[in-house]
C-alpha cells in the first residue's frame, strides 16, 4: 500500500552555518528505508554531517544532486511511506532491451554526480565500470576513469604536437577546503603574524615515558604520548602569558581564564580541529582519551560542530607527517598557534659537552596586534623548560 509522500529538507546545521554542499548520495532513487538510515551526506564549513530518513518507506525523488548548495529547510528528496507487499515478493520482470535506447539506458545507470562528470569530460558511460548498486555508475567510478592511464576520453581531433600528452583532471573544491583556505587567507590579510622558533631535548619526556608507560597503560587503559605533555606544558605557560590565550574583538581585548586547545586532526576532508576544553582541570590520562576519540570522530567523519568550537590556543603536529620546520598559521580568531616538528637526533652542547639527543624544532606563529615579541619568546621558552624539565608540571613551577 502506497503512503504519503513528505520531503526530505536540509535540517538545521549549527551556530552561524546556514549553508552546505549535498557531498554524496547514499540511497538511491526506488531505494527502501527504514526510520534512521542515513540517506544523503551534506558537507559545511567545518563538517559533514548526515541526514537521516525520518521514518520506514522508499526514497521516491531525489530533487538535490550531488554538488549542490542548499541552505536549511531547502528540499533533497521526497520519501513515500510505504508498507512491504502481503503477496508475491519478487521483483518485477526486467523490461527487454532495446538497442536503440542504449544511451537512455546508461543515464540511468548514472548517480547524478556521475551524469554531471561525464557530461562536462563528454566521456562515453559505456565504457566506464559502474561499482555501485547494480552496476550504478558513481562519481567515483568516473573520476577513476579519467584518472587511467590510456585513457581516450575525448573523441575530437588528436591535438597538435605542441600539447602536453598527460591527462588532466579538474574536480571542484569541497567546501570545507574553500572555507579554510578563505579563512586562511583573511587571517594574513588582518593580522601581524610573526614567527619565533626554538628547539627542546625531548630526551627527559621519553625517559618518563618509558619508566612509566607500562603502569600508566595498565591503570588507565591507554598510551601516554608526547601531544599531552605539550598540551599540559601550554596550559602552564597559557595562564603565565594570558595575552597568548586572548582574542581581539572590534576595539577590545579578550581575555579568557581557561584553556580551551585546539588540536590539528587529519581527516578525509581535510585538516579539522576539535577542541579538548577546559584542559587546565584534566589530567593526562583524560587528555589521551579525548584525544584518541577526537581521532577516530575525523577518520569516520562523524565531528560535530560543538567538537570544534570554542578553541582559544591551537597545537599542530606536522612532525608526524616528517616536517622539520614550519611556520603555522593562527586559526582565527585566536591569537597564536604553537607548531611541533619531527624529532631528530642532533649533536648539542650540554654542560660544555657535545652529545647527541633528541631534538624537537618548535614554532609559535603570533598575532603581533595582540602579543609582544617578548611575550612570545618567554612563552615558547616556557613551553621548552616544561618539557625538558616534566617534573616543573608536576608542582606548577
Amino acid at each position: 500500500m502506497t503512503g504519503p509522500k513528505e520531503s526530505l529538507v536540509v535540517p538545521s546545521l549549527g551556530e552561524s552555518i546556514v549553508e552546505a554542499t549535498v557531498s554524496r548520495w547514499l540511497k538511491e532513487t526506488g531505494s527502501m528505508v527504514t526510520m534512521d538510515d542515513p540517506l544523503v551526506e551534506l558537507e559545511t564549513d567545518k563538517v559533514t554531517l548526515e541526514v537521516n530518513a525520518p521514518y520506514d518507506g522508499v526514497l521516491q525523488e531525489i530533487v538535490t544532486p550531488e554538488g549542490d548548495t542548499v541552505k536549511v529547510g531547502d528540499v533533497l528528496g521526497h520519501i513515500e511511506k510505504k508498507q512491504a507487499p502481503s503477496g508475491d515478493t519478487s521483483p518485477p520482470p526486467e523490461p527487454p532491451k532495446d538497442d536503440k535506447k542504449t544511451s537512455e539506458t546508461q543515464t540511468e545507470i548514472l548517480s547524478p554526480a556521475a551524469s554531471k562528470l561525464t557530461k562536462d569530460n563528454e566521456l562515453d558511460p559505456g565504457k566506464i565500470k559502474g561499482t555501485g548498486k547494480d552496476g550504478r555508475i558513481t562519481k567515483e567510478d568516473v573520476i577513476t576513469f579519467l584518472n587511467l592511464p590510456n585513457t581516450t576520453q575525448l573523441d575530437t581531433a588528436a591535438p597538435s604536437k605542441a600539447e602536453p600528452k598527460g591527462s588532466e583532471n579538474r574536480v571542484p573544491m569541497s567546501r570545507l577546503r574553500r572555507t579554510v583556505a578563505k579563512r586562511l587567507k583573511d587571517v594574513q590579510n588582518t593580522a601581524a603574524i610573526l614567527t619565533t622558533f626554538n628547539d627542546i631535548n625531548m630526551q627527559p619526556v621519553m625517559d618518563l615515558r618509558k619508566r612509566y608507560q607500562d603502569r600508566f597503560l595498565q591503570r588507565h587503559d591507554v598510551k601516554i604520548g608526547f601531544m599531552s605533555f605539550f598540551i599540559k606544558a601550554a596550559v602552564a605557560a597559557l595562564k603565565e602569558f594570558p595575552a597568548v590565550n586572548a582574542e581581539i574583538q572590534d576595539q577590545d581585548i579578550l581575555y579568557k581564564d581557561y584553556q580551551n586547545i585546539s588540536i590539528a586532526v587529519s581527516a578525509p576532508q581535510g585538516l579539522v580541529v576539535p577542541v579538548l576544553r577546559d584542559t587546565q582541570a584534566k589530567t593526562f590520562a583524560d587528555i589521551e582519551k579525548e584525544i584518541i576519540a577526537f581521532s577516530k570522530k575525523a577518520k569516520n567523519n562523524t565531528l560535530s560542530m560543538e567538537d570544534m568550537a570554542g578553541g582559544t590556543f591551537t597545537i599542530t603536529n606536522g612532525g608526524v607527517f616528517g616536517s622539520m620546520m614550519s611556520t603555522p598559521i593562527l586559526n582565527p580568531p585566536q591569537s597564536a598557534i604553537l607548531g611541533l616538528h619531527k624529532i631528530e637526533k642532533r649533536p648539542v652542547v650540554i654542560d660544555d659537552e657535545i652529545v647527541i639527543r633528541p631534538m624537537m624544532y618548535v614554532a609559535l606563529s603570533y598575532d603581533h596586534r595582540i602579543i609582544d615579541g617578548r611575550e612570545a619568546v618567554l612563552f615558547l621558552s616556557r613551553i621548552k623548560d616544561c618539557i625538558e624539565d616534566p617534573d616543573r608540571m608536576l608542582i606548577d613551577v
